[in-house]
């Protein structure tokens, strides 16, 4: 894995996603994750996501990665403060800049990621529409 972007993007998630990490991603960012009904776009909204899920997570370590072309593997394992664990893949993609164009989370147990999408959704409620989170209400 290249080092310099493994560092990058692991000091994002330690430093709970400080503002300036944002401008490493494209302008039309896209974020996909197994904890959102569908795709967040642009770089506002996909800070704003990516910020507040950092600061879920008592523990986040990053296990493996490695690099290909334009594209970074990096596998993890987490708890969030309230216990719930979960493994998972994010699967970035650069430009041609070197800008974070795509980014792909997968997490894994199902049941833990619908909590973490849950608890999200619960915490971004009034900035982001709360029809891209998990809701066992069916909001």
């Amino acid at each position: 894995m290249n080092k310099s972007n493994k560092n990058e993007w692991e000091n994002a998630f330690a430093e709970k996603f400080q503002d300036a990490f944002a401008e490493t991603f494209a302008e039309n960012v896209v974020l996909e994750a197994v904890v959102l009904n569908s795709p967040i776009t642009g770089r506002d909204n996909v800070q704003k996501v990516m910020k507040e899920a950092s600061k879920i997570y008592e523990t986040l370590t990053f296990t493996r990665g490695t690099t290909a072309g334009l594209q970074e593997y990096i596998e993890w394992e987490a708890q969030t403060f309230t216990g719930v664990q979960l493994k998972g893949v994010t699967i970035l993609t650069r430009n041609e800049n070197g800008a974070l164009a795509h980014i792909a989370i997968h997490h894994r147990p199902l049941g833990s990621a619908l909590q973490f999408s849950t608890l999200l959704g619960e915490r971004l409620r009034g900035h982001i529409d709360p029809s891209y989170f998990y809701s066992e209400k069916g909001e």
